[in-house]
This record gives C-alpha cells, sequence and structure tokens, in this order.
C-alpha cells in the first residue's frame, strides 16, 4: 500500500486530483449552502456539510465505478438549481423543514436510480443526441437560475425577498456584503489574467475571505461566529449536528404521504436528465482532448450509482464537472486514479480546514456561484438570429430559457422534448424524400443488350420512371412524396420506387404506397419497388411490414425486387415485348453467321473465320476469366449468360454487367493487350466460341478485310457500350 501511495505521489493523478479538489470543493460547498440555505439561513452550514460530503462520496464512487479516465465527479450547477427550487416551493406550501431536508434527500436518491436505468436500458447513447439548441436552452436556463438565487446573498438582503425586487432595491443591501462579493467575482474575472498557478475560484474565495478579515478588523461583531449572517457558521457534527439531522430525516420518512412521494418523480426525472446531460457533455469533450472513448451506459450507472449513495449519507449529488475535470487534465492526470485523489482530498481538507470553513463568507460563496452561472449562459445560439434558416433554433433556446425561469426546469424539459421533436419533423419534412428521379433510358440494367434493342429502350424507356428514395417515410413525408408521384402515375406504365436510403416507414407512408398502386392499377399500370430489405436501420422488417398493411398483397399490381438493377430488367423486357424470365428453355447454340456481329457477312469469309474460333463450354458457375489475366482472346456468346464482377477492394466485387445469347464480352483487354480487370462468371450453362489473339493475327495475314471487319465492328460495339455507360455514370452520380 506504502508503495502504491508513493507511487501515485510521483505521478500527475496525484497533483491532477489535488488541483481538482481545489476547484470542486469551494463550488461543492457554494451548491450545499444554496440548497440547504432556501430552507432557512440557519441550515446553511448543513448545506456546507451536505456539499463537502457530496465532493467526497461522488469523487470516491464514480471514478471506481466509472470508466472515463481522468473525469471529476462532485456537486454541480444543475443539482443546486434544481434541488433549491424544490426547496423553496415545499417551504411556500408550508412543508416542515425536516421533511423537506428528506424529500431533497429521496430526490437526489430517486435521480440516482433514474440514471442507472438511463444506463442499463441503454439510454445513455441516445441522451447525447438531445438537439443542442434545447441543451443550450436547459444550461442557460439552470446558469439564469444559480445567478437568480445568489443575487440576493450576495448583497447581504435578508433571506426571501425576491431577486428583482433585491436589484431594484439598494436600501436592503448591506454594503460589507457587497465588497466581498464583489471581490471574489473580480479575483475569478482578473485572477487567471494574472497566474493560472491557482484556479479561480480559489482566487476568488481568497480574495473574499481576505476582504471580510478587513471588514472583521473594523467591526468588532464580524468577529463573533454565532449569529452572523455573513458568514457560514459552525458546521456541527455533534448528535445536534450533522450526522443526527441526516440520521433523524430518515426516521420521519413513515410521515411523507402517497402524493408527496409521486410528486418527486418529476424531478427526479429532470434532475436525472440534466446531470446526465452534464456528464456526457464533459465526457465528450474530454475524448475529443485525449482522443480517447468514454463508455456512456456505464458512465450513467456509475453516476447514479454515485448520486444514490451520496444523498443516502445526506450529500448533494452531482455529475462529470467541466472544470474540474479540465484542470485535472491539464496538472497531468491520466487514470481514474486521480478522481480517487479529489475525493479523498475533499475529505481531508474539510477535516483539516473544519473550523476555517465555518468562517467562509457566504457572499464569497454566492459571487463564486454567480460567477459559474454567467460560464453557463451559452452566448452561442446568438448567432442564430443573423440568418432565417436558424432563426426557429434560436426561438427554441429561448422557449426553454423563458419556461425554466417562469414555471420551473420540470416544465423546461417538456417543452424541450417537444421542441426537439418538432425541429427533427422540420428537418425532416424540409428536406426532399426523393434523391433522384429518371427513366429507364437515361439508366439502363446491366444485361447488355443488342443494338436494335437498345434501340427500341431509348425511345421507349420513358414509360418506366425511377424515383430513388431517401430519408424516412412517414407521416411529415408522405403528402411531399405523394405530390411528386401524382404526375407520374397518369401517364407512366411502370413506377419504380427504389428503397435503398430509405430509412423508416410508417403506416401513413403504406397508405400513401395503397393509394399509388390502385391508381396505377386503374391504368393495367405497375409499381415495382426495389431494395426492399428484411432490416432497416430502426430495426423494421420492410419486407415483412409492407405486407402486414397489405401494400404487397396483390403480385399482379405490385412487385418487390432485392435490388434496382432487377426492377429496371424487369421492365426493360415488358417494353421489348418478351415474356417474364421463369426458368427458360433450353436455348439453342448460335451459329457465326447469326450473331449480329457477322450478319450480312459471305458465307465463305465465315466459314475461314470459324476454322480460327475454339468452342467451348462452361457450367453455370464456372469462372471464364478472372482479374489479372491475360486478355488474349474474345469471347463470342453461342448460348447461356455470364456476369461480369468489377472489384470494389478488400475482396468485394460488383456485378456491373450480363451479357447474352449473341452477344459478347472482354474486348478491351483483347484491344489494348493488358491484363483481365474484372471477373467473368457463367450466369448459366454457357457455350462460346473463342477467338485467341494468336488466331486473329494469323487471321489477319489471310484475310486482312476480314480482320478490319471484325476490329471495325467490335470497336463499334463497344464505341455504343462506352457512350451509353458515359451517360449512366453521370445519373448515377446524381443517384
Amino acid at each position: 500500500m506504502r508503495d502504491f501511495l508513493r507511487k501515485l505521489y510521483m505521478t500527475g493523478d496525484f497533483w491532477g486530483g489535488l488541483a481538482a479538489m481545489l476547484v470542486a470543493l469551494p463550488a461543492a460547498i457554494a451548491f450545499g449552502v444554496t440548497v440547504y440555505g432556501a430552507i432557512g439561513p440557519s441550515h446553511a452550514a448543513l448545506g456546507a456539510l451536505a456539499g463537502i460530503v457530496g465532493a467526497t462520496v461522488i469523487g470516491l464512487v464514480a471514478s471506481i465505478l466509472g470508466g472515463t479516465d481522468r473525469l471529476i465527479s462532485a456537486p454541480c450547477a444543475p443539482a443546486a438549481a434544481v434541488l433549491s427550487a424544490f426547496a423553496i416551493s415545499l417551504v411556500a406550501d408550508g412543508v416542515p423543514e425536516g421533511n423537506v431536508i428528506l424529500m431533497l434527500l429521496m430526490l437526489g436518491i430517486l435521480a440516482g436510480l433514474f440514471q442507472v436505468l438511463f444506463g442499463v436500458v441503454g439510454i445513455g447513447r441516445l441522451i447525447k443526441y438531445i438537439p443542442y439548441p434545447v441543451v443550450s436552452g436547459y444550461l442557460t436556463g439552470v446558469g439564469l437560475i444559480i445567478i437568480g438565487s445568489q443575487i440576493g446573498k450576495l448583497v447581504g438582503a435578508e433571506s426571501g425577498t425576491a431577486w428583482h425586487h433585491v436589484l431594484v432595491s439598494p436600501w436592503l443591501w448591506d454594503w460589507r456584503a457587497v465588497a466581498i462579493g464583489g471581490a471574489t467575482i473580480a479575483a475569478m474575472l482578473l485572477g487567471p489574467g494574472l497566474t493560472r498557478k491557482l484556479p479561480g475560484t480559489i482566487l476568488g474565495l481568497l480574495a473574499g475571505g481576505l476582504t471580510f478579515a478587513g471588514l472583521a478588523m473594523q467591526d468588532a461583531s464580524l468577529l463573533e461566529l454565532a449569529d452572523n449572517p455573513l458568514v457560514i457558521g459552525p458546521l456541527g457534527a455533534s448528535s445536534d449536528g450533522y450526522l443526527a439531522s441526516i440520521s433523524g430525516r430518515w426516521h420521519e420518512i413513515g410521515d411523507l404521504r402517497l402524493s408527496q412521494v409521486a410528486a418527486l418523480m418529476g424531478s427526479a426525472l429532470t434532475l436525472a436528465i440534466l446531470l446526465s446531460i452534464d456528464t456526457l457533455k464533459t465526457c465528450v469533450v474530454l475524448d475529443q482532448m485525449t482522443r480517447s472513448q468514454h463508455n456512456p451506459n456505464r458512465e450513467l450507472v456509475a453516476q447514479g450509482i454515485a448520486n444514490v449513495a451520496s444523498s443516502s449519507v445526506g450529500g448533494i449529488p452531482g455529475a462529470g464537472t467541466m472544470g474540474a475535470t479540465l484542470i485535472n487534465l491539464s496538472s497531468g492526470a491520466t487514470t481514474r486514479a486521480s478522481g480517487l485523489v479529489e475525493g479523498t482530498a475533499a475529505l481531508v481538507f474539510a477535516l483539516l480546514l473544519g473550523n476555517f470553513i465555518a468562517w467562509i463568507p457566504v457572499p464569497a460563496l454566492a459571487g463564486i456561484l454567480i460567477a459559474v452561472g454567467v460560464r453557463m449562459i451559452d452566448r452561442e445560439p446568438l448567432r442564430f438570429i443573423q440568418s432565417p434558416a436558424t432563426v426557429f433554433d434560436f426561438a427554441v433556446v429561448v422557449a426553454v430559457v423563458v419556461v425554466a425561469l417562469t414555471i420551473g426546469l420540470i416544465a423546461a424539459s417538456g417543452v424541450g422534448v417537444a421542441m426537439a421533436i418538432i425541429l427533427f419533423l422540420r428537418e425532416q419534412i424540409g428536406g426532399t424524400v426523393v434523391r433522384h428521379k429518371f427513366y429507364v433510358n437515361q439508366m439502363s440494367s446491366n444485361w447488355h443488350r443488342p443494338e436494335s434493342e437498345t434501340r427500341i429502350l431509348e425511345q421507349k424507356g420513358d414509360q418506366a420512371v425511377i424515383f430513388a428514395l431517401q430519408g424516412s417515410l412517414f407521416f411529415g413525408t408522405t403528402q411531399q412524396l405523394y405530390g411528386l408521384l401524382e404526375p407520374e402515375i397518369k401517364t407512366r406504365s411502370f413506377i419504380i420506387l427504389d428503397l435503398k436510403r430509405v430509412q423508416s416507414v410508417d403506416v401513413t407512408a403504406a397508405h400513401m404506397l395503397h393509394q399509388v398502386r390502385d391508381a396505377l392499377a386503374e391504368r393495367k399500370a405497375l409499381l415495382l419497388l426495389s431494395n426492399v430489405r428484411e432490416k432497416l436501420p430502426n430495426g423494421r422488417n420492410l419486407r415483412e411490414f409492407l405486407d402486414q398493411t397489405g401494400v404487397t398483397e396483390n403480385t399482379e399490381t405490385v412487385r418487390l425486387f432485392n435490388e434496382l438493377d432487377s426492377a429496371i430488367e424487369w421492365v426493360e423486357d415488358r417494353i421489348l415485348g418478351e415474356e417474364e424470365r421463369a426458368q427458360p428453355v433450353r436455348e439453342t447454340a448460335l451459329q457465326l453467321g447469326e450473331m449480329e456481329l457477322f450478319k450480312n457477312r459471305k458465307d465463305e469469309t465465315l466459314a475461314d473465320l470459324e476454322t480460327r474460333l475454339e468452342r467451348r463450354t462452361y457450367a453455370a458457375g464456372s469462372a471464364v476469366y478472372s482479374r489479372g489475366e491475360p486478355g488474349d482472346a474474345i469471347y463470342l456468346i453461342r448460348r447461356g449468360s455470364v456476369k461480369i464482377f468489377a472489384p470494389l477492394g478488400a475482396g468485394r466485387t460488383r456485378h456491373i454487367a450480363t451479357f447474352g445469347r449473341g452477344d459478347f464480352f472482354g474486348g478491351l483487354a483483347f484491344l489494348d493487350g493488358r491484363p483481365r480487370g474484372n471477373d467473368a462468371v457463367a450466369a448459366t450453362e454457357t457455350e462460346f466460341f473463342v477467338l485467341s489473339l494468336e488466331q486473329y493475327n494469323a487471321l489477319a495475314e489471310e484475310h486482312k478485310k476480314l480482320a478490319l471487319t471484325l476490329l471495325t465492328a467490335i470497336s463499334r460495339s463497344l464505341a455504343i457500350r462506352l457512350r451509353h455507360a458515359d451517360t449512366e455514370i453521370a445519373m448515377l452520380q446524381e443517384y
């Protein structure tokens, strides 16, 4: 153990944890005084001890159970804001002071249990997706609440006086409190510019303490600890003090009514959300600065258990705090041990300096909290006013802040959730669900058709329109999509909806597809759905969902395809008047003169050419050639079909073309002499004429005209394919 402590002392974790304690402990004491001071001025000392207990317990438990290195957890501003507002409302309702303390402890425990629940069910990963304007409004609202709660203490006004009344009533001020609080704030603002060796919190506390000492030299009454309104006062840990007070509260739990306990739930949920956001926000910043990755769900469980433990022994709940964490990081901390040092140091300093803590000026603590509150106010949303596109986001921030200040943080949380939903709907409705629209004569299938068929498709391909959809198809985007489909429903024979980039589909969208299908059926037209997946990003089985909602109940009016290319190929067959490709009857092998490449050639010429050709047959699924092989032959398909696959990297390939009976492939490598750039696989049992480069060169010596004619025919076919490919590439860039 001694070796461990010596090693810890020599590392940055010790100094980082110690520096973090100097920031966290004064703030924790201030937060405790704020919460318990709301019950009554006589409870300020109890609040100071509650802050110390919170800093100790949360610092230790969260560091032991959490998984985020360098994170410092301690009582924080959101906890102080919610708890003090809750205490004020209970006092206003006439709840006895003992019951108020008990309900504060129960509120902290319930909030911690909610955090544990968040972590267990995996909500930790979702909290960080709360929109920035909502989080900004929360934090700004909390900051303003903290400031408002401290104005009276800063100027020494009587407890219970509204902050706005205090501001316009200088005769209520105690100039001594104003001097102490002003010195504290000035030191916190100006101190970091003069020295970075001491945290601003410590500089402010020292300035406030020295100012109080100077005033006490002129007023002997300030040297009395009892009944001194400017200091915390005796902490008390005797049977009549802190321990007795907390244990006594738990004995009174049977006096609480069920309705009182139920009323805690809303406040506990709000507090849990705020503490979780505060913690995860700090973790995200820490990840960015250290290139690490925290586990949000584990951290929430740890923070929740820490808050349950802290509240059970009378401490203030808290979260991972930004200021103390950054001080810890900049002081050289590298592991979770720094959090243990912070928690232990908080307890040691409190025990050693208990008498000094009793003399901490209340206006100094108020000044510290006002500075904390000012830092919490997010000024970034002010930029949102400059652009019409972000004015609504600014309105969201303002709405959350106004509700937090006028009604409460619970109502603000409800408004925040509602606003988050509106923001989501705005983004979904504001964008288009149609990524691109094109026709079959603009983007053909991978099946390479003969030139005569290609011309027909170029002329009649606009009978089929393709809509590439994206995003979510739900009640907010359904009318937009139907409005784009409606003109095409009246004129096209086929409408293809590609669902490859669709994230979700709801019942309203399914009903709209019903309407499209039925409207097309009245004209004997068809609806085709491609990329109908069994698992969408939201976990829903799209194929099963469409069946359950009745969209695909009639296969005569709607057809499903696994990929867009299959749907386009099916439409091309219909346009060309071919029958649907079931399992085909065995094809007869073409003779050389029956191939389009050699039509109108003399029989004797073709006979000479045929002697140079090799006949080959490949079984379905076998490789005709592979990427990297020498490209020394061209393949003429007598029967069957071949699929071409291009490499995508990492061992993956993509189907890019299909060649059928009467067509040829392998021409590019045959012409330029380079290795094959793709793979060719027989889709069915396929029979070829194969012309090798060696035989072609021999043919060219004996029949120069025939060789030139053959080369010209191959080049012309390749040119047609490349011209069509250029058009499709342009379309794919849009797609």
